[in-house]
């Protein structure tokens, strides 16, 4: 009978251990430039995107795990040499990998045509 229930752990162990949450981490961001790593959640957290202004000009934004509680608020946050303080818009989701930046995926495409538009004159040049 125990090596049945410890049976049992193991496997809901492994799959509570496979339901680690993959975000993306962005510690700080300035305007649409948030250079992203990605991290694995604890239990109690999810992956969250955040933006805010200082001084009204300056956006910053911020990307990874959140604990749960802390989800959907605005808080206020001191920024480089702690006198500066704004506010920030902290949204989070609960899938892998879902706090992508907009608009990061349109920018491959454009990548790929800008690559073969080059390789082609390059090509067509050399055929000349």
């Amino acid at each position: 009978m125990s090596r049945i229930l410890l049976s049992i752990f193991a496997v809901g162990l492994l799959f509570a251990i496979g339901q680690a949450l993959e975000c993306y981490k962005c510690d700080v961001g300035l305007w649409n430039l948030c250079i992203t790593s990605k991290t694995t959640c604890k239990a109690g957290e999810q992956c969250f995107s955040g933006e805010g202004k200082a001084a009204k000009v300056l956006s910053i934004k911020m990307k990874g795990c959140l604990a749960t509680a802390e989800c959907n608020k605005v808080t206020q946050v001191p920024f480089f040499d702690n006198h500066t303080i704004y506010t920030m818009n902290k949204t989070c989701c609960a899938e892998d990998l879902c706090n992508a930046a907009p608009g990061l995926p349109s920018m491959v495409p454009f990548s790929l045509t800008l690559a073969t538009l080059t390789a082609s004159l390059a090509l067509t040049g050399a055929l000349v």
